[in-house]
C-alpha cells in the first residue's frame, strides 16, 4: 500500500492517506476493502507516521515507485504482489480479485478505465498533430498485481530511473514484462483535490 504522498493539493495538514474521510483515515478504507483478498499488508509510510493496526510499515521514498520498492523489500515472501494507492479509497475486493484472476500467463494485471473522451495529441505549439483511437486507450488505476520476480526486477534500477516512472506497470513493461488490462470504472477515483474528497466521502457513506 503506497501511502507516503503529501496532502498538499488537498490543502491538508497531513499526508493524504491520513486525511479523515467519512469518519476514518483514508488509508483504512482501502485496507478494509482488500483484507479479504490479501494475506499481508505493508504500508509505505511518510516520516513520523505509524502503520495502521494489523499492517506492517516500511519507509516511504521520494518517488512513488521508490516507496513500492521499499514496501516490497519489507513484505513477506510470497507471490503474487498487489500494489494499491491509498489515495483510491473506493477500491473493492471484487476488483482486486479480478486483477488477481487475470494474472495467468502474464507478468502483471492492472485495473484501468476505458477512455470515453476524444483524445488528441498536440505539440508544444498547441497544434493538434493526431487524434488517437480511444477504443485502444485506458486510464490506469490501482490495484496492480504482479509476479513478485517481475516486479522486483523492474524496481531494481537507480533512483533516477524510478523518478521517470508513471506507474509500476510501465517499469515492468520496460523490463520486458507482459501486462494485461482489467476493466474498471471511473468510480475507482484517485483523491487529489477537495472535490475528489467530497465525492469519495459521499460514495463511502452511501456504501455504508
Amino acid at each position: 500500500m503506497v501511502a507516503a504522498g503529501s496532502g498538499e493539493r488537498l490543502g491538508a495538514d497531513r499526508p493524504k492517506a491520513f486525511v479523515v474521510l467519512a469518519g476514518r483515515p483514508m488509508i483504512e478504507w482501502s485496507i478494509l476493502a482488500l483484507r479479504p483478498v490479501v494475506d499481508h499488508v505493508v504500508v509505505a509510510l511518510p516520516d513520523g507516521f505509524q502503520a495502521p493496526e494489523g499492517t506492517a510499515g516500511a519507509p516511504g521514498a521520494a518517488t512513488r515507485s521508490g516507496s513500492v520498492r521499499s514496501a516490497l523489500a519489507a513484505a513477506p515472501l510470497g507471490d503474487p504482489i498487489l500494489v494499491h494507492d491509498a489515495a483510491r479509497p473506493l477500491v473493492t475486493a471484487e476488483l482486486a480479485r479480478r486483477c488477481l484472476g487475470a494474472l495467468e500467463g502474464v507478468d502483471g494485471a492492472i485495473a484501468a478505465a476505458s477512455m470515453t473522451d476524444t483524445i488528441k495529441e498536440a505539440g508544444e505549439d498547441g497544434l493538434v498533430c493526431a487524434t488517437l483511437d480511444r477504443s485502444r486507450l485506458w486510464a490506469v488505476q490501482t490495484p496492480q498485481v504482479f509476479r513478485r520476480e517481475a516486479l522486483a526486477r523492474a524496481l531494481d534500477v537507480p533512483d533516477a530511473e524510478l523518478e521517470t516512472a508513471t506507474d509500476d506497470a510501465w517499469l515492468v513493461e520496460r523490463a520486458g514484462g507482459r501486462i494485461r488490462v482489467v476493466s474498471s470504472s471511473p468510480a475507482n477515483l484517485k483523491v487529489t483535490t477537495r472535490r475528489d474528497l467530497r465525492i469519495a466521502e459521499e460514495a463511502l457513506r452511501e456504501r455504508c
